[in-house]
């Protein structure tokens, strides 16, 4: 049994070491990469005029501790603070010195079942997010008569699978489970997969950490989907153990 596992930079490397550990092979196979934007220059602004602040995921929050460092900005100690997930909270309450809270699911939809965003009319509330995504919590909380701004501090670039022997690879490979920790990545993946290949990735063991995802991909045709309801490593892990 091999793992496929695409999720980007540090973190897939170190599921894929973590399961190397467990005896388990994986290959690590990331499809996009993830830089900094430097578009988002007045983030220091947003910040300081928002009543809430909400990070979608942990690079967004690490691109934006960039972005702050580099004008000597530091994050405001007056707006309450909230993580889709525990590790994007915990990254977050270290670089802002703050109490960050999280649902204990970490997904837009329980992001939203919190009780500080029960009350959020004429609230503002900044968004910190990659390139697109999470329209769920936006529309969401304008419903609510919420005032709602994004500040995109990174940006996803899509990386080709140029070479069709990648996927022959994976199956002299034997890969029988493969790891997707975005629904942009799913589709991805599906959209760049040759047709020669669809029934074969269509039958892997897809591991995904949301409903949505999930739902998303048994729409695209994946018959056996596990949502893990976390893309934390030590999560993952746990359910790929043989």
């Amino acid at each position: 049994m091999t793992v496929l596992v695409t999720r980007p930079g540090v973190e897939g490397q170190s599921l894929c070491q973590q399961l190397a550990d467990e005896g388990v092979q994986a290959i690590h196979h990331p499809l996009i990469r993830i830089i900094d934007n430097p578009d988002s220059a007045n983030l220091s602004v947003q910040l300081n005029n928002s009543d809430i602040i909400i990070a979608v995921s942990h690079h967004a929050v690490t691109a934006a501790q960039n972005i702050l460092s580099k004008t000597s900005s530091v994050w405001p100690t007056s707006p309450l603070y909230l993580g889709v997930g525990q590790k994007t909270a915990h990254v977050l309450s270290k670089v802002c010195k703050q109490k960050v809270n999280y649902p204990q699911v970490s997904d837009s939809e329980h992001l939203l079942q919190l009780a500080e965003l029960s009350d959020v009319k004429n609230k503002s509330i900044l968004i910190l997010r990659g390139n697109g995504g999470r329209e769920l919590i936006r529309d969401s909380l304008l419903n609510l008569g919420a005032q709602v701004s994004y500040c995109e501090t990174y940006r996803r670039e899509y990386i080709p699978i140029n070479d069709h022997n990648t996927y022959q690879t994976w199956i002299n490979k034997k890969t029988s489970k493969v790891v997707v920790t975005s629904q942009e990545q799913l589709e991805y993946l599906c959209s760049i997969t040759p047709d020669e290949y669809s029934a074969w990735l269509s039958t892997r063991h897809l591991f995904v950490p949301s409903k949505r995802i999930a739902q998303r991909a048994q729409q695209l045709g994946f018959s056996n989907v596990t949502n893990t309801q976390s893309a934390a490593n030590q999560i993952l892990l746990a359910a790929l153990q043989p």
